[in-house]
This record gives C-alpha cells, structure tokens and sequence, in this order.
C-alpha cells in the first residue's frame, strides 16, 4: 500500500469537519437576511384622514417583532409626543396608545422595533385627525405579557439548527472513524 494515497482518520475528519462547518456558516448567514420584519399596514394609514384622533396606532409588520427597545411617537404639529404607555406586541401586531384629548391636526408616527434576527428596523408615516381623540384610554399590557407574545427570536432557532447538524456531523465522523481504526485493512 502506498502510504501517499492514504488518507489518516485526522485528515478525513477535517474535511469532513470543513464540510459541516462551511454548511454551517451558510444556513446561519442566510437565515438573518430574511429575518428583518418589514411594515405591511398601519392605521391610520400613511397619508389618510380620519374624522378624529384614534385611541391607539396600529402598525402590522410581517414577522413578531420582539419586544426589546420598540418605540412609536405619535407627534402633534408642534412635535408632542401624543403616545400613552408602552408599546404593545402582540403577535405582528404592534400597538400604541394615545393620550386621551390629544388635538385634531397633521401627526408623525415614528417607529422603531426589532426584527426577530435582533436588528432594528425604523420609519415614519403621516395622517390628519379632524378631531380630538375623546375615547377612554386604551387597555395597557404588561412588559412581561408583550414579551411573552414576542415569540422566539429567529436568530435563536438558527443557532439551534447549526448546533444540531454539527453535533451530528461529529457522531458520523466518530464512527466512520471508530470503523477504520478497527479495520484498518479494508481501506484503499
């Protein structure tokens, strides 16, 4: 037997170990990318007029936003901010009171959340209230029950994926060569 053309149990379970680790890296880099929520919907919806002010804004997003740092002003013409409370999520929808009276005229909605790959995304959308908001306060959750309804962060589910496929890379390669350790003759 020629001892170039064959390959020890360390040099195969490098590559194989390559392999997985190459496999891993790709599904971890590529699952983030499509993890940013985008917003779908508000309401009011950017640019519309509603006979008076709502009480709450609703933003639908395509993905559960997590409930860590999300923030949404609701701005008068004079730049008050009108939001009452915390942000709520629930779910894709996320959710923020506003001060009872608040006055009729132009608003700025400006968000801010966080993806469920842990980025941040942001904008701002516009609408007119010909009136003042006179609706009881709105219902406020609690931080714990916002951050239950989150769901799991997506970048956590990557990372399991990862660690599953490595641990059963690594089992393979220990037995293939736990196999050629024993019988080392049947190798070519």
């Amino acid at each position: 037997m020629n001892p170039t053309s064959r390959k020890g149990p360390a040099a195969w379970l490098a590559w194989v170990l390559l392999a997985l680790t190459t496999a891993a890296f790709v599904l971890a880099s590529s699952a983030p990318a499509q993890a940013h929520d985008s917003l779908e919907s508000s309401n009011p919806a950017d640019g519309s007029t509603v006979s008076a002010m709502p009480a709450k804004i609703e933003l639908t997003f395509d993905h559960t936003p997590i409930a860590i740092n999300s923030i949404v002003r609701v701005e008068d013409a004079t730049g008050t901010d009108q939001a009452d409370g915390p942000v709520q999520i629930v779910d894709n929808q996320v959710s923020q009171p506003v001060k009872r009276g608040a006055p009729e005229g132009k608003y700025t909605v400006v968000w801010r959340v966080v993806s469920p790959d842990g980025h941040p995304i942001e904008g701002t959308f516009t609408f007119t209230a010909g009136g003042p908001n006179t609706a009881p306060a709105a219902a406020v959750a609690t931080p714990a029950a916002a951050a239950a309804s989150s769901g799991l962060p997506g970048q956590l589910v990557v990372v399991g994926i990862v660690a599953g496929v490595l641990v059963i890379g690594l089992l393979v390669a220990g037995v293939m060569i736990r196999r050629r350790l024993r019988n080392p003759e049947n190798e070519a």
